[in-house]
């Protein structure tokens, strides 16, 4: 009988502190348009492992340079879908095969366009100085064309670098004065109202800046993000209004969110990178500060009290292959999951973005020039990291927390085990989680055991030590 009762008062206290998880909000979505886009069989086959893998929402670009003609013909109608010298057949397939596979769409409506869309065409570069009432054409033609099938759209894609958006300075004299944020800001402008027109219940988000910058010195340095976003609201690094020129005749830009790529680098997910006007994932907190007094500020306009975060890229390059900005694929498997918690920890952030699923492949002279971040090789033979995509699972010592999410999300069953260090496996409580199959259990941990979890399924997580 002295043996039971330890294990009759274990499992009250399962019962009594294995509570569901608080209403959880965080979207999971992945980007990968080097598959996705040429569609076929590769296509349909990493669609399907998409959705079984518990993603809700697939970002696919509508790139103004590859669906506008090169050169503008006579009687363009730009903003007409239908014109026939538009070429959505990529996106119309993509958008198509994932919304059969019962996923979402996220279009990314970007730039650069092509030449003539310019203020400059002679330059022959689209990024430079787009024309705003141009683009805002291109993006009615895209809401008309898929305003029935999109609920959300991205405008532009990390306008804080050159290659996206151009000039991102003026320099004269070894001082350079920010010129990007006003170019995206009148893009903005433009773009916002013609969706809304078209497309009046569909969510428009802004941003999409990349994570990190540099000392401004010349006129294709990438800018941080949070310089960015104060002069996208023309405001000083002091928060006093300029009145420069570009500023002189100051009107807000609207968003319904803010979409960022907190990428973290070679580094955990928990750590900030050095500067502050940067942001990872440890820093989104300061991202929507400086959002948050650019709205009181009036500075920007939008539909919700604060800016809800859409992170619509984020990922670890490994080694192999990169052996310069990798790191091993075992710290991928692990960062990702933590990473995922901090998301869902965030009041703010609504949506989780992983990019790549496959690594991309090498350039021509044999280097790494694109990105593996991917849960697969360029081959396909999958990461650690893929094995617990569908189930990751994090221990907050600090907060005698252990958080999980089970994907494809829905009521589930999960029961979480312990092994002490000569013991093993037993159950230390079980769960259900909400909807979107999160779950969260909050109870002192025994430091040096072993945690993991079964879903109802029969899957398992990664194994996690206190």
């Amino acid at each position: 009988m002295r043996r039971l009762v330890p294990l009759i008062i274990a499992a009250a206290l399962v019962l009594v502190l294995a509570v569901p998880a608080q209403a959880a909000k965080t979207e999971i979505g992945v980007a990968d348009d080097r598959i996705l886009i040429p569609g076929g069989a590769a296509a349909d086959r990493v669609v399907a492992e998409w959705a079984a893998n518990g993603v809700d929402t697939v970002r696919i670009f509508a790139h103004w340079g590859r669906i506008a003609p090169p050169r503008k013909p006579a009687g363009f109608r730009a903003a007409d879908p239908n014109d026939p010298h538009y070429q959505w057949f990529y996106v119309d397939g993509a958008v198509e095969r994932v919304r059969a596979a019962g996923m979402a769409v996220t279009l990314t409506v970007t730039g650069p366009g092509p030449s003539w869309t310019s203020a400059d065409p002679d330059r022959r570069q689209g990024q430079f100085k787009p024309r705003a009432s141009a683009f805002g054409a291109f993006a009615a033609a895209v809401a008309k064309r898929y305003g029935s099938r999109v609920d959300r759209y991205i405008l532009w894609n990390e306008p804080n670098i050159s290659a996206w958006l151009s000039p991102q300075a003026r320099c004269s004299r070894g001082t350079c004065t920010p010129v990007s944020p006003h170019l995206y800001r009148s893009l903005v402008r433009a773009a916002y109202p013609r969706i809304e027109s078209v497309d009046p219940v569909a969510q428009i988000v802004i941003g999409a800046l990349s994570p990190r910058g540099q000392r401004l010195r010349a006129s294709n340095t990438v800018m941080r993000p949070l310089l960015f976003l104060r002069r996208f609201g023309c405001r000083s690094d002091a928060w006093t209004r300029l009145r420069t020129a570009e500023c002189r005749t100051f009107k807000p830009a609207t968003g319904d969110g803010f979409s960022i790529h907190p990428y973290s680098g070679r580094t955990a997910p928990e750590r900030p990178h050095p500067n502050a006007d940067d942001v990872g994932l440890a820093q989104i907190h300061n991202l929507t500060a400086t959002l948050d007094r650019l709205q009181r500020a009036k500075a920007v306009r939008s539909t919700t009290r604060r800016l809800g975060i859409y992170v619509d890229e984020y990922g670890y390059q490994t080694r192999p292959p990169d052996q310069i900005a990798g790191i091993k694929p075992s710290q991928q498997d692990a960062w990702l999951q933590r990473a995922a918690y901090m998301a869902w920890r965030s009041a703010r952030i609504k949506l989780f973005t992983q990019y790549l699923w496959r690594d991309e492949p090498r350039g021509r002279d044999g280097s790494f020039s694109g990105w593996q971040s991917g849960l697969r090789f360029n081959g396909g033979r999958a990461k650690p990291s893929l094995a617990h995509f569908d189930t990751p699972f994090a221990l907050d010592a600090a907060r005698n927390r252990l958080w999980g999410q089970v994907r494809p999300g829905g009521a589930h069953t999960v029961t979480i085990e312990r092994k002490l260090k000569n013991g093993g496996w037993i159950t230390f409580a079980v769960v259900g989680t909400d909807s979107r199959g999160y779950f969260t259990l909050t109870r002192p941990l025994t430091r040096g055991a072993s945690y993991r979890y079964r879903s109802d399924d029969g899957r398992v997580s990664a194994t996690l030590r206190r």
